[in-house]
């Protein structure tokens, strides 16, 4: 599970504003470079089409997903605690839970089994 903290306007790459909605996940305990334990909590953010007033309203609920480090093209990043500049490789976004049963699953069912299955009534 993940919870909307917040949210934050953007502009999209043709200038339009739209707002994103900040994500949190769980805590996790992780070792720093010298070696000591710290807790922190991965963030991402999600863009939406909703407006402030819906966005402020979302904050405190929770989704079903979890948030995960992917790949991507480097860019640069300023610590808000150091000040310093490091070029990141990677960010951190959302993964809804899937509620659905993968296709894959029924390629060798016949398709009589299927209607007879309730998950997909």
């Amino acid at each position: 599970m993940v919870k909307i903290i917040g949210y934050k306007e953007s502009l999209s790459n043709e200038g339009k504003a739209f707002n994103s909605l900040v994500l949190q996940g769980g805590v996790e305990i992780i070792h720093s470079a010298s070696g000591n334990l710290y807790a922190t909590a991965r963030k991402a953010n999600l863009a939406s089409a909703f407006d402030a007033e819906t966005c402020q309203s979302l904050i405190g609920t929770e989704l079903v997903g979890s948030i995960e480090k992917e790949e991507c093209m480097p860019y640069e990043y300023t610590s808000p605690q150091t000040g310093e500049v490091l070029t990141l490789y990677h960010r951190y976004v959302f993964i809804p839970e899937e509620k659905k049963v993968p296709m894959e699953m029924y390629r060798e069912v016949d398709v009589q089994e299927l209607s007879m299955m309730p998950e997909l009534q």
